[in-house]
């Protein structure tokens, strides 16, 4: 009779084991890897994944489960100490330090941290007998989900939200990067499709001073050296000023025109959408599809000309910068001259810079201002001049380039990090 009590506890501590392991797997599993696997036909698979979906059912099933083995184990074990030691105080204390160790190690951590291992696995290998035990457990598992809705949920208001947020969604990307599941790049290209509809026509317009364009009054021979010395296959058509651009022209176009006995530009020009700079990309981007458009003008708010932006400065701030055989070479936005000393390219994004030198961003105090350029006047307060310089917490930026009344580059000296004392 012992010998079979002994055998059935063993058994019981097993069934422990196996409920801990099933509740770590059904948590812990990657449910993309476990889609994945149910879509190539993987039966245990989509077993496992479904019963993942009602998972209040199913962590209560384990739990119950979980609960009468336990008990049911530690009882056995106290009438089988009882037997072995006389006093039954000695006995019942023996009997509780005992299987606790006993579940702990061999029924908590052991299989838990087993599970952890490859959830996914021990997910589809329990799910059949689990799927059994909760129809099994219907009843009891639906008194604990209703307790639990009706009473616990409405006395306790956690004010839980399910929903993953576009922060969290950018640290799982992170954490996936650090994790060797994806490289650097495909972590770039996720970040920036998750903050693709963040971004607005302001932070990748070609601004007004360079923009290439063409007056309407121009002969072939001037437009044809425009096109070969620009290298780009649409140019805006403006009339009298580029504040007044009446179109665009593509160089099939314009050479289909050049042969033309009676050349006339105006023929050959197509309409172009004028937008705001406060507009989403992602929604110029479905205007430009709707359209079938490469490039549309940035009006201001006194109707002028801000600039332009082309379908491949969209697709750039997916996929990071494009460089063709008609650009000009590849210069870096941050060059490193010495151990503490950048060259900064004033067109660069004034949130790439503070990120470059990890400094805190205010998106309010910054609100106005997208590069660097335009992060120093505001700080010189001036049109700036080559040779001015300002420090920035710990950076000194020094003007060394400019062009009419823009910066075009400056060098940031790194000095030491002063910590703020807070109030």
């Amino acid at each position: 009779m012992d010998s079979s009590l002994w055998f059935v506890l063993v058994i019981l501590i097993c069934f422990s084991a196996y409920f801990s392991a099933s509740e770590t797997a059904f948590s812990s599993f990657n449910r993309a890897r476990m889609k994945n696997m149910a879509q190539n036909g993987n039966k245990k698979a989509a077993l496992a994944l479904n019963m993942s979906e009602n998972f209040e059912k199913l962590i209560s099933t384990l739990l119950i489960g979980n609960n009468i083995v336990n008990i049911s184990a530690s009882t056995i074990a106290t009438l089988l100490f009882a037997k072995l030691i006389a006093d039954a105080n000695l006995a019942a204390t023996t009997s509780t330090v005992v299987m606790t160790l006993l579940i702990l190690i061999f029924g908590e951590i052991t299989p838990k941290s087993m599970a952890k291992q490859a959830p996914e696995a021990f997910a589809m290998f329990s799910a059949p007998f689990l799927n059994a035990l909760c129809f099994i457990l219907t009843p009891l598992s639906f008194f604990f989900m209703t307790w639990q809705k009706k009473i616990v949920n409405k006395v306790f208001d956690f004010g839980a939200d399910d929903k993953i947020t576009e922060d969290e969604l950018l640290t799982i990307v992170d954490e996936a990067q650090q994790d060797g599941g994806i490289n650097i790049q495909e972590s770039e290209l996720i970040k920036n499709a998750i903050e693709f509809n963040d971004i607005e026509v302001h932070e990748v317009l070609t601004p007004r001073v360079d923009v290439v364009a063409i007056d309407v009054e121009w002969d072939k021979e001037k437009i044809a050296e425009i096109f070969d010395e620009s290298g780009f296959s649409r140019l805006p058509v403006y009339k009298d000023t580029i504040d007044n651009i009446i179109g665009v022209l593509t160089h099939r176009d314009f050479v289909l025109e050049e042969k033309s006995e009676i050349f006339r530009i105006e023929s050959a020009i197509k309409p172009v959408k004028f937008i705001f700079s406060t507009m989403k990309i992602s929604k110029l981007l479905r205007l430009l599809q709707e359209n079938k458009s490469h490039i549309v003008v940035v009006s201001d708010e006194y109707g002028g000309t801000e600039g332009i932006v082309t379908l491949e400065d969209i697709i750039e701030a997916l996929v990071g910068e494009i460089w063709d055989e008609y650009d000009s070479v590849e210069q870096s936005e941050f060059e490193k001259i010495s151990d503490d000393v950048y060259k900064v390219n004033a067109s660069a994004t004034l949130e790439d810079m503070f990120e470059f030198f990890e400094l805190r961003f205010d998106e309010e105090e910054n609100d106005d201002i997208n590069t660097v350029g335009g992060f120093v006047a505001s700080q010189l307060e001036k049109i700036p001049d080559v040779g001015d310089t300002f420090e920035y917490e710990h950076l000194k930026f020094t003007v060394t380039s400019t062009d009419s009344a823009r910066v075009l580059s400056v060098l940031v000296k790194v000095g030491e990090r002063v910590e703020k004392e807070e109030d």
